[in-house]
């Protein structure tokens, strides 16, 4: 199965997507001269560049690239987990995938692959044997989540929290929790519905929708609960049924993340014993809250995407690094993308948290992002370098300026602002291995 001709392999079947910038159906030719053996099409294509080969027309080579998913998904003996949220989707996939794969074959999205062409190729891409395929469910606009629960029939459907993100689709709050919550819909009969008991909003929504479901969270009453939860340094601990947890990620909202695979694999059949054991070495996770020793430098790669969330939540990653205060606390800071008319007020509200967070060296990338600068020199009780870049190039040009040996920098910003090429900046100005030793102290989570 393909949608890129530039990856199209002999015996694969291509579909050609009509996309922003590119249409699928200018490489039919190209998609066969690597080896398609059938082309799905929704336009006329140059019987020039088709003579002799199976093409299938329909109305929308999207919705049939669903549809095909779909019936796939129905005719394979796999379950299948979806994850929805605003922030810890791809994360809590990783934890789980990580976890079951010691006792399951388990299937998982590739990347981030959560909208209607991602989806699909991540159900299409499992082998018939697999036991359980783990799915991210993303949305940008109302009725996206609902559309693509149709598609992967979830056995059991998790939403991780509900947080202001994508504000320009959604306008509020409310809006956001309605889409997350209608996961819930395509839940094949008997399935299992998880959300963040955390959250009373989503789960007065739930209750009103009249769905069974389970929560996980650090409340009282949360079916799934984390207890004793201590931060140290790049790990935490906590205590899940009287089991102690060691999580080796940093950031309080991994620990959120990991509560909600919990659910998931408990609800699989897995003993707390033995997630237990997973849990203890569990690999990073590419570009988010991911801890980098560069040289002398401690880096918290967190590059992915930002929304107001989650920056919160890696400014108390950065300071839980420093927990010792005896080192430079450096935040590079990039837009935070899709928040419509309410960009200026949650970039401002940024420059509060920064404060608070006792950066020292405030490096702003971006229009957006500069906002989230003003703010933080307008509320400083103490001494904050602040610079602001209009891109990333111009700050890469003068990094060298503003970073110091044994400094703690947290990158972060969403996706379009392309923060990771500060990251390799950095590892050519640092080129030297090795890397301090965090000094840290056990501190109890509020």
């Amino acid at each position: 199965m393909s949608t890129d001709s530039r990856t199209t392999k002999a015996g694969d079947c291509f579909f050609a997507i009509a996309g922003e910038n590119f249409d699928g159906h200018d490489y039919v030719g190209e998609a066969f001269a690597k080896g398609a053996v059938c082309a799905v099409v929704s336009k006329e294509i140059d019987e020039k560049e088709v003579v002799g080969q199976c093409l299938l027309k329909v109305e929308d080579t999207v919705k049939a690239l669903g549809d095909l998913a779909r019936a796939y998904r129905r005719h394979a003996g796999f379950k299948v987990v979806a994850i929805t949220g605003s922030v810890g989707k791809t994360t809590t996939r990783q934890i789980i995938y990580h976890d079951l794969s010691q006792s399951f074959r388990v299937h998982q999205s590739p990347a981030s692959f959560n909208n209607d062409i991602g989806l699909p190729l991540t159900l299409l891409g499992a082998d018939p044997h697999d036991q359980i395929v783990i799915t991210e469910l993303g949305s940008n606009h109302p009725g996206e989540i609902a559309h693509l629960t149709r598609i992967a029939e979830p056995d059991i459907a998790i939403v991780t929290n509900v947080h202001p993100a994508h504000l320009e689709g959604f306008g509020d709050l409310r809006t956001i929790i309605e889409e997350k919550s209608s996961i819930a819909e395509g839940l094949r009969p008997g399935g299992i519905f998880i959300i963040n008991g955390d959250f009373d909003d989503l789960v007065k929504a739930c209750r009103a929708k009249g769905i069974p479901f389970k929560t996980f969270g650090k409340s009282a009453g949360c079916d799934y609960r984390a207890e004793n939860v201590r931060s140290e340094g790049t790990t935490s601990r906590f205590t899940i049924e009287d089991t102690q947890i060691v999580l080796p990620l940093a950031g309080p909202g991994n620990v959120e993340n990991a509560l909600a695979a919990w659910a998931v694999c408990d609800a699989l059949g897995m003993s707390i014993e033995d997630f237990a054991r997973g849990m203890s070495i569990l690999p990073p996770v590419s570009m988010r809250a991911e801890v980098l020793p560069i040289g002398t430098l401690t880096v918290l790669n967190d590059c992915y995407n930002a929304n107001p969330a989650s920056m919160k939540n890696a400014l108390s990653t950065l300071a839980q690094l420093d927990a010792n205060q005896d080192r430079r606390r450096v935040f590079i800071c990039g837009d935070m993308a899709e928040l419509g008319q309410y960009a200026e007020h949650h970039h401002t509200e940024l420059g509060k948290i920064i404060v608070q967070a006792r950066v020292q060296v405030l490096l702003a990338v971006g229009p957006l992002a500069k906002i989230a600068a003003t703010a933080a020199e307008a509320n400083a009780e103490y001494d904050v370098q602040v610079k602001c870049f209009t891109d990333v190039d111009s700050a890469c040009q003068k990094l060298h300026e503003f970073i110091a040996d044994d400094d703690i920098i947290l990158i972060k910003g969403s996706r379009a602002a392309g923060l990771e090429g500060l990251v390799d900046k950095l590892k050519e100005l640092f080129p030297r291995s090795g890397s301090r030793t965090l000094n840290v102290e056990v501190r109890e989570a509020r």
